[in-house]
């Protein structure tokens, strides 16, 4: 039951800097500004566009997005405190802040004093100093300022006075926001909202506290739902939760339960139905592979796979869903797998197949699968190869083409790339066809082969490109003799004659490798070859 509470949440993305900092990811300048343009139609309210002394590509962001048409959004330059010993207008990091032409400008400044001690070894008494002065003059340059309180968690249970008295040195620099960071990722939910209540009682005039959590302990969310009740209306994460170690505060996962769960006012009005395809677009962008499980926007987040559950869904869909899917721009799936009942065939394929009330065929397909699945395929993201073998159950399969043989060849050199030559006989429409295709391994050899044979007949071939592949051995116990499973992703481009791209993915399964990506390529194609007869 959500809870009435109309309070505006504050949303500052910092996936272009935070998140960068996760390992294997890095953002190009043209990454940075198609990131910065969908979470503007997002809605959120901020993005931190990076730290413009630390590398010419944050540098050539922030002069780029001057340039770009941005609705709403207000872009954040980051950057820590004055050097020691220096003042603000000396310091380059200052200078290049307030020449990034950013409106708001975030300082990080030192809170506990373990680090201002042993970290910076500079006085206390400088370290408040530098926190003060800098933002003081980020502020008189024009800039609204936020201070990035670090590690203000652990600072506070160790030294609550000098912690709260780096907040008032921000104030005093003329900080419009305080954004508590639990930076070590390691507090719990109750020490947050503590110290969260006792900041705000302390600071009762001032009316922008915020938080920043990291995930160390899986709690980011929690935390930052913690500290938002406890008063705080300003939260930093990242899409995904990128970010260094555990990463940061997941912001799609957050924007889903306050708005949905908690009735808490975020982001735009009817933006939420983009959290899917924005966090999608993040991974693509990252070149990362999706979190299938991740709440809300993951693919398998309103995926169903037991019957009973399905059984369960089609009658009532909140008996199994905590909310409408759509809400959040993603789709209710049905899997079929051994565990599946028929209730899963039913919903997934019933309609398209026109056999919602033939238990006689859902049974048989189910015990195929069964079967199948025993000696290693995997049908859940496969639906290519689900339908193919229930067109092989009913009869409707049709035969483009009769394999005589294929062989590959791979010759390598020392200090040479390998080349590998592919050879496939086959028969079409009663013509043989005999092609030979080099390619960049064994896989794309063959299938460069069997497109050759296949065009004269069935030049629609062209349209079917391999998007993904993935191995996974079925058996390690047999070591280098393992049977293996291929799962290959295509992609349809120009699907229905539009600009629509369509995904689908086979499956092979076989001890030789090369035999099971043969099984999952010609599965696409023939899948293809179908679903192109199936619309003329």
């Amino acid at each position: 039951m959500a809870q009435t509470n109309s309070r505006r949440i504050e949303f500052y993305d910092t996936t272009l800097r935070d998140g960068a900092q996760a390992e294997g990811v890095a953002f190009s300048l043209v990454d940075k500004i198609k990131i910065a343009h969908q979470l503007d139609a997002l809605g959120m309210d901020y993005i931190e566009g990076g730290y413009p002394l630390s590398n010419p590509k944050d540098e050539a962001f922030f002069k780029q997005i001057q340039r770009e048409n941005l609705r709403q959004i207000r872009v954040c330059a980051f950057g820590m405190t004055r050097r020691r010993g220096i003042s603000p207008d000396k310091d380059p990091g200052m200078k290049a802040l307030v020449n990034a032409g950013a409106p708001v400008i975030t300082i990080v400044g030192k809170t506990w004093d373990l680090h201002v001690d042993e970290v910076l070894k500079v006085d206390r008494d400088e370290n408040l100093a530098m926190i003060s002065q800098s933002l003081a003059f980020c502020h008189q340059h024009g800039h609204e300022v936020f201070f990035d309180a670090e590690h203000f968690f652990d600072g506070f249970a160790a030294n609550s006075d000098y912690a709260t008295a780096s907040l008032q040195a921000a104030l005093d620099g003329g900080a419009t926001r305080l954004i508590l960071c639990d930076t070590n990722g390691g507090s719990l939910p109750k020490w947050i909202g503590q110290v969260v209540d006792r900041v705000r009682n302390t600071f009762q005039d001032f009316d922008g506290l915020g938080i920043h959590t990291h995930n160390d302990c899986g709690l980011a969310v929690a935390n930052s739902i913690v500290a938002i009740e406890s008063g705080a209306h300003h939260v930093q994460g990242t899409i995904n939760g990128l970010g260094e170690r555990c990463g940061n505060v997941d912001l799609t996962t957050l924007a889903a339960t306050l708005a949905l769960k908690m009735n808490y006012n975020c982001l735009k009005p009817d933006t939420l139905p983009l959290l899917t395809e924005t966090s999608r677009y993040i991974y693509e962008l990252a070149n990362m592979n999706p979190v299938h499980g991740q709440p809300f926007v993951g693919s398998s987040a309103f995926a169903h796979k037991g019957g009973m559950h399905v059984h369960a869904v089609q009658r009532v869909a909140h008996s199994y869903e905590q909310v409408d899917p759509a809400k959040v721009g993603n789709t209710r799936r049905f899997l079929i797998s051994e565990l599946s009942g028929a209730s899963n065939i039913s919903a997934t394929l019933g309609k398209k197949f026109d056999i919602f009330d033939n238990k006689k065929i859902q049974r048989q397909l189910l015990e195929r699968v069964q079967d199948l699945e025993n000696r290693g395929y995997q049908f859940e993201s496969a639906t290519a190869s689900l339908e193919l073998l229930l067109h092989e159950i009913l009869g409707t399969r049709p035969i483009f083409w009769q394999l005589d043989h294929y062989r590959c060849v791979i010759l390598k050199r020392a200090g040479t790339p390998a080349v590998t030559e592919a050879t496939v006989k086959l028969t079409a429409n009663d013509q043989i066809e005999h092609r030979v295709a080099e390619g960049d391994g064994p896989v794309n050899a063959l299938d460069a082969a069997l497109r050759k044979c296949l065009t004269p007949h069935y030049p629609q071939v062209a349209n079917v490109h391999l998007r993904d592949f993935k191995v996974r051995v079925v058996n390690p116990t047999a070591e280098s003799a393992a049977k293996v499973c291929v799962c290959a992703e295509f992609a349809v481009i120009g699907h229905n004659g539009g600009g629509e791209t369509k995904y689908f993915t086979t499956v092979g399964v076989d001890e030789n490798i090369i035999d099971a990506s043969w099984q999952a390529l010609a599965d696409a194609i023939a899948y293809y070859l179908i679903e192109s007869q199936n619309k003329q």
